[in-house]
């Protein structure tokens, strides 16, 4: 039996569906990420192979920079996607997989670029950029 993690949109006009594990959650609090949704960007790694969409009709593509793309829903707006050009795999937004999730926190990135009005006290590994 493949294990399926599934999620979407705040609306629900967008749904998502994993057929690989997703990756260790990582926290990207680069200034992008954080005008984005307001704080950090929590996101799971997942390889584009293994990951279905339906509602694709009301996914919107905004090009935030020369190397990436992010994806939200055109209804509701919920942020739900960062695209690395040419990269095998898809960032989704942790927070829009349906409960129980399975996902848990590995680390944060771009820990030099984070907001001044909030402190990182998990204990996981911060990075001042991005080690991959």
């Amino acid at each position: 039996m493949t294990e399926r993690h599934t999620g979407g949109c705040l609306c629900g006009a967008v749904r998502f569906s994993s057929a690989a594990k997703p990756g260790p959650v990582v926290g990207c609090h680069c200034s992008q990420c954080r005008r984005q949704t307001g704080l950090y960007y929590a996101a799971v790694n997942v390889a584009r192979a293994a990951l279905s969409l339906e509602g694709t009709e009301a996914v919107r593509w905004y090009r935030s920079s020369e190397e990436a793309q992010r994806g939200f829903c055109s209804n509701c707006g919920s942020a739900l996607f960062w695209q690395a050009d040419g990269s095998a795999e898809i960032s989704v937004m942790a927070g829009a997989f349906d409960t129980p999730s399975g996902l848990a926190f590995g680390h944060h990135i771009y820990c030099a670029d984070k907001g001044d009005f909030y402190e990182i006290s998990d204990g996981l590994p911060q990075y001042a950029v991005n080690p991959a």
